[in-house]
């Protein structure tokens, strides 16, 4: 059946595809005159909007789905639409249309797209809310922290739809065999099943599996992960082999990588121009005025890959033999009184643009190590290596969430370790541009962790 409780009509997403192509479609008339032209620009068009969104998931919105992936999701096709657009036109260089029209023209359709995109999405948040439809089902299986945390999520929002049923204990007093917990399901019209896997051994979980293929229900699992990082598994199949990889990295994508690159390289030459080319020279001479010794500080940190790298910073410290060894701490006796000013405010952090330029590190990523606490680090704490599969950044989403600075402990290593890997598997350009942001607030307010 094309439609069934809980979820989307079958023709949601085709009504969505015919309503761009109309918007496209429309649009086109102001900048192409002649039918002909218009008739040929719109198949092509088309053909490639169709091709381009199955490639870049435009259309894979869900109820849970967050407005800054719809966004980042917008970004990214307006830049393919761009491109494609000025394809079609650099071939058909007779039409004589001016640069300025088409980017007019991407302008004006991929505002009207989005502001139909988004007005679907919380009409449907609404529908769900106030109206009690498109509601889906679900039921818990084990009791604990994580479980609690889902109930919560559930319960907290109830514009994405998840009406919780019930939450089965395995282990306590009232505890539920998997064949009671099978049989309310089949009662109760349940959608969708949560199971924890730390809370059923490996029968109960075959079982479980057995019963959702065999009854049409989504099983869906929280992962028995002791720490807390996420897992955001990628799956696929090599021929007819299915494969799962461990993670899914956004800037593997040559498009998102395209995207990153472009903003680091037009940040860092607004920084380099705009911030560093008059900055350097005097705080230069404040600094040789006040210490000897030079006015750059260059230190080996691990990157992308693991990969070694000078990176840069104005020198706040009195030159010392531990400068490599030891990290700085609050009232650090090394550190000049000019050094104290530069690193509250971050300012000392600038010359890192020059790495960014450079391509060794990139705006935004995560804070890279000494060599020496790197390899400490890499032997002490679990997932630790995972952040050197992206370039390291000036500053990251573990430093605007209080773990910047010096590190405390172990726990609040893991706690960094925990935010780069929702990072580099949660990538957007406007995580990025929000991490930039607060940032830059935190810079001018004064954070109480930069000593």
């Amino acid at each position: 059946m094309i439609f069934k409780r809980g979820r989307y009509s079958g023709f949601l997403r085709p009504i969505s595809y015919i309503i761009d192509l109309i918007i496209i479609g429309y649009f086109s008339m102001d900048i192409i005159s002649e039918k002909s032209d218009i008739l040929n620009f719109f198949i092509f068009i088309s053909f490639s909007w169709i091709v381009s969104t199955l490639l870049s998931n435009f259309y894979e919105i869900y109820r849970f789905t967050s407005v800054t992936k719809m966004l980042g999701l917008i970004v990214k096709q307006t830049i393919i639409f761009l491109l494609l657009v000025f394809a079609f036109f650099g071939f058909f260089n007779e039409l004589s249309i001016k640069s300025t029209s088409i980017i007019k023209y991407v302008i004006f359709v991929m505002s009207s797209i989005a502001i139909v995109k988004f007005a679907i999405f919380f009409l449907l948040k609404k529908y769900r809310k106030v109206f009690k439809g498109n509601l889906r089902n679900v039921v818990i299986i084990g009791l604990n922290k994580k479980t609690d945390q889902l109930r919560k999520y559930f319960n907290d929002n109830p514009d994405y739809g998840y009406q919780l049923i019930k939450i089965f204990d395995l282990k306590g007093e009232n505890k539920y065999s998997i064949d009671e917990i099978f049989e309310f399901i089949s009662d109760n019209e349940v959608d969708e099943i949560y199971s924890s896997v730390a809370e059923v051994n490996n029968q109960e979980l075959a079982k479980l599996i057995e019963y959702a293929d065999n009854n049409l229900k989504i099983l869906k699992f929280l992962p028995d992960n002791k720490e807390i990082y996420s897992k955001k598994l990628d799956f696929t199949y090599y021929g007819y082999l299915p494969i799962l990889s461990m993670r899914r990295i956004p800037t593997d994508e040559p498009i998102n990588l395209f995207i990153k690159r472009s903003f680091d390289i037009f940040f860092s030459l607004v920084v380099i121009i705009g911030i560093l080319s008059w900055l350097t020279p005097i705080l230069g001479l404040i600094i040789k005025f006040e210490s000897k010794g030079p006015i750059f500080f260059k230190q080996k940190r691990n990157g992308l890959d693991y990969k070694e790298f000078y990176c840069y910073k104005f020198r706040s410290m009195k030159p010392n033999p531990d400068a490599h060894i030891h990290q700085i701490k609050k009232n650090d006796p090394r550190v000049t009184k000019i050094g104290k000013i530069i690193r509250k405010t971050s300012i000392d952090e600038l010359p890192q643009f020059i790495n960014v330029l450079k391509g060794d590190m990139s705006v935004v990523g995560p804070r890279p190590h000494m060599v020496s606490h790197t390899h400490m680090y890499a032997e002490k704490i679990d997932k630790f290596m995972v952040r050197h599969f992206i370039k390291p950044g000036i500053t990251g989403l573990a430093q605007v969430s209080g773990f910047r600075g010096e590190v405390e402990d172990d726990n609040f290593i893991t706690s960094r370790v925990k935010y780069d890997i929702f990072y580099l598997e949660n990538w957007s350009i406007l995580m990025d541009l929000r991490i930039v942001f607060k940032t830059v607030f935190d810079a001018l307010g004064g954070d109480d962790k930069a000593y």
